[in-house]
């Protein structure tokens, strides 16, 4: 049977990517559905160019532009109530979500409530909404696959024992621009610094999440909800190449890890694939010509976010909302040269402190934790 795709967040890097992973498997994959943010321009072509009928764009200021630019025929839904009503008129059996940011969750919550299958490179979903996307994707009996590379590895390494055989996980994370910084050089790190990521090639939001390890928290709660681990059964390593993309250690010892190249080709087509192995188009290891593999434990000194990742699985509740909130307003700061780049975390730390912490929220008490840390983020000033 053909996959019916909708993609959310086409026009990102892996957006585009997974466009790549289509067109190269058109007889077992079928785009539907395309939406964007604001890019109206490159939506408009890849409607054309897959031939999709139903595109959506979440910033309607420019929805008219895109009607004009789209083939005739095309259906084009406006805003995040929008994005919600691609995902329900689309025809799609499968949903994958990269839109960046809790911008996404609407439609992948809605995609999860029509029992449809959801493929999850848009981590803030978890990030803030584990507790509710969980149990109702258990309910309607869709599956919820990852996308991101690390969390697709721990997926296919579980493979190899039984869940209840998992002692520990580690998340490979590259280190990033400032692996070797000091603390002082950080504390000066400039946009242009914080934005030369050494192995991959993503947008400028992940890419200063990577530069803070920002990144590798909202990893450690992803896994939390993806395989129902303990904070303590979630370990970090730095891994420099970018080639092992994550590690499980069972209760005997074996630790199984997944390999690749640094391309998210590879897990992308894993996800829409699954359980089957296609040939792929990503580059492949070179075993024969040799590589060294280091890795080396966070430093979290320098690395404070990966505490405030902990201390979310740990506290659990409506703390994932307000780190992801107020982590994406901090990076709007320093991207508009607004804040210092070692403030982002400052920001996101007191901001989390303060907060009035509900342990079970509903979505309507996720979206005002989340409006306020954004609103408190804004207005920050050093020491408040």
């Amino acid at each position: 049977m053909i996959k019916r795709l909708v993609l959310l967040g086409s026009t990102g890097s892996i957006g585009t990517s997974t466009l790549d992973v289509v067109a190269e498997h058109a007889d077992e994959l079928c785009v539907v559905g395309l939406a964007a943010g604001s890019n109206w321009q490159l939506l408009a072509r890849q409607a054309a160019e897959h031939r999709v009928r139903d595109v959506a764009i979440a910033d309607e200021r420019f929805a008219d532009e895109l009607e004009r630019a789209c083939p005739p025929g095309t259906r084009v839904y406006r805003g995040a109530r929008g994005l919600v009503e691609l995902v329900e008129r689309a025809d799609a059996n499968f949903v994958l979500s990269a839109i960046v940011g809790a911008a996404g969750l609407p439609a992948t919550l809605r995609a999860v409530d029509l029992g449809l299958d959801v493929g999850l490179a848009n981590k803030e979903s978890l990030v803030v909404a584990g507790s509710l996307i969980v149990p109702l994707a258990r309910q309607r009996g869709g599956a919820l696959l990852p996308v991101d590379s690390e969390h697709s590895a721990v997926f296919q390494a579980m493979a190899g024992g039984r869940r209840d055989e998992v002692a520990r996980i580690y998340l490979t994370a590259s280190g990033g621009p400032f692996r070797t910084a000091s603390a002082a050089e950080m504390r000066e790190a400039t946009l242009e610094q914080a934005m030369r990521h050494p192995t991959w090639s993503m947008g400028p939001k992940i890419t200063i999440d990577s530069a803070t390890m920002m990144n590798k928290a909202l990893e450690i709660i992803e896994a939390h909800w993806l395989f129902d681990l303990a904070a303590d059964q979630i370990g970090v390593l730095v891994h420099p190449e970018s080639i092992v993309h994550s590690m499980v250690e069972f209760r005997d010892g074996s630790t199984l890890a997944q390999l690749g190249t640094p391309d998210m080709r590879l897990p992308i087509q894993f996800a829409l694939t699954f359980p089957r192995r296609l040939p792929s188009i990503a580059p492949r290891l070179q075993w024969s010509e040799g590589c060294l593999l280091r890795f080396e434990p966070p430093d979290f000194e320098r690395f404070p976010a990966l505490r405030l990742g902990y201390e979310a699985v740990r506290r659990g509740g409506t703390c994932g909302a307000v780190l992801n909130a107020a982590n994406e307003t901090a990076v709007e700061r320093f991207r508009g040269g607004d804040c210092r780049f070692c403030d982002i975390v400052h920001m996101v730390e007191d901001v989390l402190s303060r907060h009035a912490w509900i342990a079970q929220p509903s979505l309507d008490e996720l979206m005002q934790r989340d409006t306020w840390a954004r609103n408190e983020v804004a207005s920050w000033r050093n020491g408040r």
